[in-house]
C-alpha cells in the first residue's frame, strides 16, 4: 500500500531553504485563529552538528504545505507569509526553533494609542487603521456602511481596538498576506464578500474527536444598555429570552447600537452551545477558520449540524502531517 508524502517548501529572507530544513525538520507548527488576529508559525530543526547558523529576527519566512504525487490531496496550498519573532536554541541534542507570526510583533498596529472615531462608518475606521499599518484593507460588505456615533481607542494597540470592535459587530478582524480582513462571523464569505464552499467531512477523515455540549448556565437571550439622553436614564434591550439572559456591563450611546452589540453577543453565545475538535490524519493545508463544514458518518447531533471553523492546527514532523480543528456551531 503506497501512502502519500507530506510536501512544504520554505523561503528565509528570499531564499529556498526547503532542501536544507528537510533532512533536519523535526517539527513543523501552524496555527491559524479566528480569536487571534495574528497567525503563528512555529519551526525546529535538527542541530546536533552545529552547522546551522542562528537566523536574524524580522526577517520574512513564507511557507506551502501540501502532499507530493498525484492523489486526491496532491500539491501545496500557499499558507502565507510571516515574519520571525523568535528564536531559540536548546540543548541537548540541539535544536533551533523559529517562531513567526503574520505580522511583526513590534510593528506599528500592536503600538497603544489613543484616539477617538465620531460618526464614521465601520469601513471608513478599518480603512484608516489599514493605511496606518501599510495594509490592504478587506472588509465585508455588511459593514461598509454600518454608522458608529462614537467610539474611542483608549491606549489600546490597533489589533486590541480591532479585535473589540469586531466583537461588537460579531465580525473577526485579522491580519493576512499583508492584508486587514474585518469580515462577518457565520455567513461562510471570505474576503471578496464571495461564500465559501462547504467542505464536506467522513468519518473515515477522522483520527480522532471530541464533542462537547452543555445545559449548565445556559443563557436565554443577552441584555445591554444604552443612555437616553432624552428621559436622563439608562435603558436596556433584550435579544432573546428573559429566563437567563446574559448581561453586557459595557452601557452604549444609543438603542440601536445596545441592540446591535447585543445580538453579536447572542449569536456568539448560540454558536458555543456545542463544540467539536476533529483531527485529521492526513492533513488538510486548504483547511482555515471561517470555513463552514459539515461532518458525515457520526450521530445526530454531531452529524447533523452545520458547523464552523474557529481553529486549525496543522502539524508536520517525520511522523506525518496532520490537522487539528476545533469547530462550533454555525
Amino acid at each position: 500500500m503506497t501512502y502519500p508524502i507530506p510536501a512544504f517548501a520554505v523561503t528565509l529572507a528570499g531564499r529556498d531553504i526547503t532542501g536544507n530544513i528537510y533532512p533536519r525538520l523535526v517539527n513543523l507548527t501552524l496555527t491559524e485563529s479566528r480569536e487571534n488576529a495574528v497567525d503563528q508559525l512555529d519551526i525546529t530543526i535538527d542541530d546536533s552538528d552545529g552547522m546551522v547558523a542562528i537566523p536574524s529576527k524580522g526577517v520574512k519566512i513564507t511557507l506551502k504545505l501540501g502532499w507530493q504525487g498525484q492523489g486526491q490531496y496532491a500539491g501545496m496550498v500557499d499558507k502565507g507569509t510571516f515574519v520571525v519573532d523568535e528564536v531559540e536554541h536548546e540543548g541537548a541534542p540541539d535544536t533551533i526553533t523559529l517562531r513567526a507570526r503574520s505580522v511583526a510583533m513590534d510593528k506599528h498596529v500592536r503600538v497603544k494609542k489613543s484616539r477617538s472615531f465620531h460618526q464614521q462608518t465601520v469601513g471608513d475606521i478599518v480603512s484608516q487603521i489599514a493605511a496606518d499599518n501599510a495594509l490592504t484593507p478587506k472588509i465585508g460588505e455588511k459593514f461598509q456602511e454600518e454608522l458608529i456615533d462614537h467610539i474611542d481607542q483608549t491606549n489600546e494597540s490597533d489589533i486590541h481596538f480591532l479585535n473589540r470592535l469586531g466583537k461588537r459587530f460579531d465580525a473577526v478582524a485579522t491580519i493576512k498576506k499583508d492584508a486587514l480582513l474585518f469580515l462577518p462571523i457565520g455567513e461562510g464569505t471570505n474576503s471578496k464578500g464571495q461564500k465559501m464552499p462547504t467542505m464536506v467531512l467522513t468519518r473515515q477523515h477522522g483520527d480522532k474527536h471530541r464533542y462537547h455540549t452543555a445545559s449548565r448556565d445556559a443563557y436565554s437571550g443577552v441584555r445591554a444598555q444604552w443612555h437616553d439622553a432624552d428621559d436622563a436614564k439608562e435603558k436596556s434591550e433584550l435579544i432573546g429570552t428573559d429566563d437567563n439572559p446574559k448581561r453586557l456591563r459595557h452601557v452604549y450611546a444609543n438603542q440601536t447600537d445596545a441592540e446591535k452589540a447585543a445580538q453579536a453577543e447572542w449569536n456568539r453565545v448560540k454558536r458555543g452551545k456545542a463544540t467539536l475538535q476533529l483531527t485529521l490524519a492526513l492533513g488538510r493545508p486548504d483547511i482555515t477558520p471561517m470555513m463552514p463544514v459539515k461532518i458525515q458518518g457520526f450521530k445526530p447531533p454531531i452529524g447533523n449540524t452545520e458547523w464552523l471553523i474557529v481553529k486549525t492546527t496543522h502539524s508536520l514532523s517525520v511522523q506525518g502531517f496532520s490537522s487539528q480543528m476545533e469547530l462550533e456551531v454555525k
